[in-house]
């Protein structure tokens, strides 16, 4: 029987094995991290890749959904402060996601674009990103994040395609997001007009 001692120790290495293997499968000879005008850093193709290809695996830690909602709010707070864009929760399924904010996962520094040529498969509790299309080598590699466009406002989109929408959303929820920034246009100018009806009181001469 294991003394306290060796428990720990075994404990330990148990943990080392697992961040080896994750780490193991994180890498990927086809893809590379570089600076990006994007978000300071994007990952680029290092060689031709064809559509369906899978090129790289999106590791993290499998947590449930309470512990994600508590991780997502923390990670958005260091973001703000910070001005990095470091919420790498992956939804998983209705039960888990995926909390990808490790610093050897690669694909974590994958940008969003209005316009990717990387989409995300699931397989089980794992996460891949594949080829939407043909790359070339040079490329940067980019996915649609999928953000709910009731938080539209909160994520400025810089992927500079001229399709690009301004803001990280959904492309499934891009009609959505119209109506959302109309709506917003159309009060702002009923406020502004309405501010210049409302007579200012002038002071009376003693």
């Amino acid at each position: 029987m294991l003394k306290e001692p060796d428990k720990k120790i075994e404990k330990q290495a148990k943990l080392i094995r697992k961040f080896k293997k994750m780490w193991e499968r994180s890498q990927s000879d086809l893809c590379e991290v570089r600076g990006s005008v994007i978000h300071g850093r994007g990952v680029y193709a290092t060689a031709d890749m064809q559509k369906d290809d899978k090129i790289i695996e999106y590791v993290g830690e499998l947590i449930s959904k309470e512990e994600s909602v508590s991780r997502a709010s923390v990670q958005a707070e260091l973001a703000a402060q910070h001005g990095d864009a470091a919420v790498y929760i992956f939804t998983v399924d209705d039960d888990y996601d995926l909390d990808g904010n490790l610093p050897w996962n690669t694909a974590r520094l994958i940008n969003h674009s209005c316009e990717p040529n990387c989409e995300a498969w699931i397989d089980k509790t794992r996460i891949f990103i594949h080829a939407l299309r043909n790359i070339k080598k040079g490329e940067e590699l980019s996915f649609d994040y999928g953000f709910e466009v009731d938080t539209w406002e909160e994520h400025l989109c810089r992927c500079g395609k001229k399709s690009c929408v301004g803001h990280i959303v959904s492309r499934t929820q891009w009609k959505e997001l119209e109506k959302k920034k109309a709506e917003k246009h159309a009060w702002a100018i009923i406020t502004k007009h309405a501010a210049k009806k409302i007579p200012v009181a002038k002071k009376s001469r003693r």
